[in-house]
């Protein structure tokens, strides 16, 4: 089975109305191959401007919005949080959940990242599902456990044969944002371990899942990590930010 390659980029708390400018038009005049995914997602604010431009573009409908975030409430007074009907609305394909900064930094349980991932997938919309381990973690070899540890409660919350609906993206806390990335064969076993952890419970759905590298991808490891055997693409994240840098990574897949 043919897997789809895919490059979703996280601008995280960056970006301005004149970058979703300059990227939808270098998308634009981007050639894409049938197989591939290009996923933008940008902060709340520019999710409306960035929907409009790719009408206004005509950009590839291999091309598509995603949100960094998503609340776990329907609606209600929850101050600053967004909900799955709204991003809906403005055209969100792809909602990125669990991401290790929502995790350290705001406190998200993996049960509660479990719930979200729910929550995306009844709202119609696919999970960017994010695991990964510390550095700590990984020194003192806890890695497959800490992942394990990760997966289950989403297959718990929404059964194994919904998880091949997800995207996962796996990125070790200790290559987000420092410039250290996972050399091609390390990804390569973690991903393997990730996909071989679904296949103990369903070796069909395991093949379907695309799972993705995060971690200081950029135009110069792309292509080596991208040619993994269980590595269907990345998460990208300082590197999206950079027009031409981020189009010549869709470009090399």
């Amino acid at each position: 089975m043919t897997r789809p390659v895919i490059v979703a980029a996280n601008w995280k708390m960056n970006g301005c109305l004149s970058l979703v400018d300059e990227m939808t038009a270098s998308l634009a005049k981007v050639e894409l191959s049938e197989n591939t995914r290009v996923i933008i997602c940008p902060s709340f604010p520019y999710l409306a401007s960035f929907a409009s431009k790719q009408i206004d573009c005509n950009l590839n409908a291999n091309i598509a919005l995603g949100s960094q975030n998503v609340s776990e409430h329907e609606k209600g007074a929850y101050t600053g949080e967004v909900s799955t009907e709204m991003l809906n609305e403005v055209g969100v394909k792809y909602v990125i959940v669990g991401h290790s900064e929502r995790r350290s930094l705001y406190k998200e349980t993996s049960s509660l990242v479990a719930h979200k991932v729910a929550k995306v997938l009844n709202a119609g919309m696919t999970p960017i599902f994010c695991i990964g381990e510390s550095e700590q973690e990984r020194e003192t070899g806890q890695t497959n456990t800490v992942l394990a540890s990760q997966i289950q409660p989403v297959i718990d919350e929404i059964g194994i044969e919904n998880f091949s609906k997800i995207v996962v993206a796996y990125e070790p806390v200790w290559a987000i944002g420092t410039g250290k990335t996972a050399s091609p064969e390390l990804a390569q076993e973690t991903h393997q371990f990730i996909r071989q952890f679904i296949a103990d419970v369903d070796l069909e759905v395991a093949k379907k899942v695309s799972i993705l590298y995060g971690g200081s991808v950029n135009a110069a490891n792309c292509k080596e990590l991208f040619a993994q055997q269980d590595i269907d693409g990345g998460l990208i994240g300082g590197a999206s930010l950079k027009v031409d840098e981020f189009s010549h990574i869709c470009s090399a897949v």
